[in-house]
């Protein structure tokens, strides 16, 4: 093994779920039904945000951003995972495994900081209320979006990069539903040192520093919400930051257990589960979070149709 290197694989074999064919028409059944309600949901909120001047407020903008990159992240893996369950063929070409690599890294970390970016929106609305209109100005909202999106990308390339270096001898098995960089680090007959580095910082960097600037928020949040003397008052201004915060729980719940878990016999297949857990359920989920018992978004889907039915 440690004389390859050279990557002598042209493409990889996606194992993907193994089944009965009763078993590939319920998961190909069950995939297809989460793809089509996250791109029609997410659509109907990216519409909805673009078209109705009542959701032009900041915590929208975010959520249009987090609906693209939903859409975007769920269309790199499921596609080509319910082209295998129908047609049964396998096959992913080496530059094709790569591609869908990076855009599902690219997506994942962009939302990572779009959600950072949601919380400080709602620390600002909560907590500075009275600053809000002139700490969320347009231009700030532009270089926040911007710097999610840029972040994501260049790291993104790098994981790439790297990846597409990797040398593999002796299995071009993928034990997954898509090319997951874990999975094809623990394929690769390379050193693993500088990767086991790169990882390293990047989580700091991408995951944990993120998260702990949500948990700050939230600290704070729920410190001025505490302040407030009127019941009411506090469960009206706690509910202006739910959805989001289901949303993170949503999100980070299943990577936190996915990484944190130990690794045993049934280790793989855990790992499938879980990661269908944040890579289709979740941004399934996120329209209905933010749209269920949310007057703004069920005020401007009620004019949407109004609008067409006068049409």
């Amino acid at each position: 093994m440690n004389n390859c290197t050279i990557s002598t694989v042209k493409e990889f074999h996606i194992i993907a779920f193994p089944s009965s064919s009763t078993g590939y028409v319920l998961i190909f059944a069950g995939i297809l039904f989460m793809y089509l309600m996250t791109a029609i949901g997410n659509l109907i909120i990216i519409t909805l945000v673009c078209l109705v001047p009542q959701l032009h407020t900041p915590m929208y903008f975010f959520l249009c951003n987090l609906s693209i990159a939903d859409i975007t992240y769920v269309s790199v893996t499921l596609p080509k995972l319910l082209s295998i369950l129908i047609t049964q063929d396998h096959k992913i070409s080496f530059y094709g495994c790569i591609s869908q690599l990076y855009f599902f890294l690219l997506c994942g970390q962009a939302e990572i900081f779009i959600l950072t970016c949601m919380a400080y929106d709602r620390y600002v609305a909560i907590c500075k209320p009275l600053q809000y209109s002139m700490i969320m100005r347009k231009k700030v909202l532009i270089v926040m979006s911007a710097f999610s999106w840029l972040i994501g990308i260049g790291n993104s390339v790098v994981h790439a990069m790297v990846a597409s270096s990797l040398s593999f001898c002796q299995s071009n098995e993928i034990d997954h539903f898509f090319c997951d960089l874990k999975t094809l680090s623990m394929l690769s007959a390379s050193d693993s040192t500088n990767r086991d580095i790169l990882t390293s910082v990047e989580s700091i960097f991408i995951g944990i520093l993120p998260y702990l600037l949500i948990v700050i928020s939230y600290v704070y949040i729920i410190s001025t919400i505490l302040k407030i003397r009127s019941s009411q008052g506090r469960l009206k201004v706690f509910s202006s930051c739910t959805s989001h915060l289901t949303t993170v729980i949503l999100f980070y719940g299943p990577i936190i257990f996915l990484y944190m878990k130990p690794e045993n016999d049934h280790s793989r297949s855990d790992d499938k589960l879980l990661s269908i857990i944040y890579v289709a359920v979740v941004p399934m989920l996120n329209p209905l979070v933010y749209s269920l018992r949310n007057k703004e978004v069920l005020g401007a889907t009620t004019k949407i149709k109004q609008y067409m039915k006068n049409f």
